[in-house]
């Protein structure tokens, strides 16, 4: 080297020197480097920050040795203005030379498994520096990871555990506690979850650590929220729980009032079907008529067990209890009203047949046929099967039926006779 090369070569070192100096300092001082050293550390955290403290002592030890080698070869480039060629050649070998003498205990701090340890290993300025910089970038990797978890993952815990407190209380306030009601005990496994989730997190920050894929940068990755995130998702559905039932509470006499009215048209509906069925049997003869059912005891049973629920203040119980009383409420009045209308049924029919054969001796007399002797006795044989009781109907639908034939045989050839005669007419 010549004296600009050193120069060059001295002030680039120089400038790595206050650059490491800075990153070292900076690491000294890092608030996760701190937290580090005076925590109650357990796991994977408790191995990695064991080895990174080595990683750090013997990253000073280099630096050290690092800045000893520059000073001893700024001092002699110091000696002349214009270095001979014995200083260059000295120069030359402590600038890219192999001139850094690491004692073994500081390069090799863990025993070696790979055979006997060398006393003490060289290495030159720039295998000195690169070793540095893996050293810190490992180090400081470590640092960040458990210095972002620690950012991001307590204060979130605390912030959780708050909002669980005034679920609890809310739930205490409307009887669900646990062993009493399933949301009680969620709330209580919650509570476990989060006490060791956030011990865990504290003394053991890296098993809560994703790296990056692919990073180059230290500290590349992300905290891993999974559990917290599940804690969160259960408060939050015990939380719409709680507030269903405080719905409940707010509304309970309302939905209560409903579902006596919805069981009173049900009981008045089957009533009601119960007097057209005797109805029906009076006046039907040769029909199936469906059994009526009585009223729905158990339905009523289960209205006065919800309005104790309500008397005392039992929200949680009420809850569920009012949701199905409100499903089977509303089947037993379609249920009612079903019955009612297959036990009229046939009364139906016979409203049906009564009107169709009205309709076509109507029909009949706006022909001027109504005096037809056949269309006459076969409309009295029709009108006295339905108008008696018991009505046979299938007998009075087929009489309703040969009238319908017979109306149609006279009325037919009535209507086209007119036609006929146009026709002859035009003929003629």
């Amino acid at each position: 080297m010549d004296r600009d090369e050193v120069d060059r070569a001295l002030a680039r070192l120089g400038e790595e020197h206050e650059a490491i100096e800075t990153s070292l300092l900076a690491l000294q001082d890092h608030a996760g480097r701190r937290l580090l050293e005076g925590a109650e550390l357990t796991g994977v955290t408790k191995d990695r920050w064991a080895s990174t403290e080595q990683a750090i002592t013997l990253l000073w030890g280099y630096f050290d040795a690092y800045a000893a080698a520059l000073t001893a070869a700024r001092e002699l480039r110091a000696r002349r203005r214009w270095p001979n060629k014995d200083d260059l050649v000295e120069l030359t070998d402590r600038l890219r030379g192999p001139s850094v003498t690491i004692a073994s205990s500081a390069a090799h701090p863990s025993p070696s498994i790979t055979g006997p340890a060398k006393l003490s290993e060289r290495f030159t300025l720039e295998a000195l520096v690169s070793r540095m910089n893996q050293l810190y970038a490992r180090s400081l990797d470590m640092v960040v990871a458990a210095d972002s978890v620690w950012s991001a993952l307590p204060a979130r815990i605390d912030l959780l555990a708050a909002e669980l407190q005034r679920t609890r209380s809310l739930a205490h306030s409307v009887g669900v506690r646990p062993g009493e009601h399933p949301a009680g005990d969620d709330l209580e496994s919650i509570t476990h979850e989060l006490s060791a989730l956030r011990a865990q997190v504290v003394s053991d920050p890296l098993a809560f650590w994703t790296p990056a894929p692919v990073s180059s940068a230290p500290g590349g990755g992300r905290p891993d929220t999974d559990r917290y995130d599940r804690a969160a998702r259960a408060l939050e559905d015990v939380r719409r729980e709680i507030e269903a039932v405080l719905a409940v509470r707010q509304d309970s006499e309302d939905r209560l009032i409903r579902l006596r009215d919805l069981l009173s048209r049900a009981d008045r509906t089957l009533a009601e079907a119960r007097v057209a069925r005797g109805e029906v049997l009076a006046k039907i003869a040769a029909s199936e008529v469906p059994a009526v059912s009585g009223p729905p005891t158990a339905l009523q049973e289960r209205l006065a067990m919800a309005a104790e629920y309500r008397r005392h203040a039992r929200w949680h119980r009420l809850s569920p209890l009012l949701e199905s009383l409100e499903r089977d409420a509303e089947d037993e009045l379609m249920r009612a009203r079903e019955s009612l209308t297959a036990v009229t049924a046939p009364l139906a029919v016979r409203a049906e047949l009564r009107g169709r054969l009205d309709a076509y001796k109507a029909k009949v007399a706006r022909h001027g046929m109504a005096e037809d002797p056949l269309l006459i006795e076969r409309y009295d044989a029709a009108r006295r099967m339905l108008w008696s009781a018991p009505c046979d109907l299938r007998a009075a639908e087929q009489a309703v039926l040969r009238y319908q034939q017979a109306a149609a045989d006279v009325l037919v050839p009535r209507q086209a006779g007119p036609r006929d005669r146009t026709g002859r007419q035009g003929e003629s």
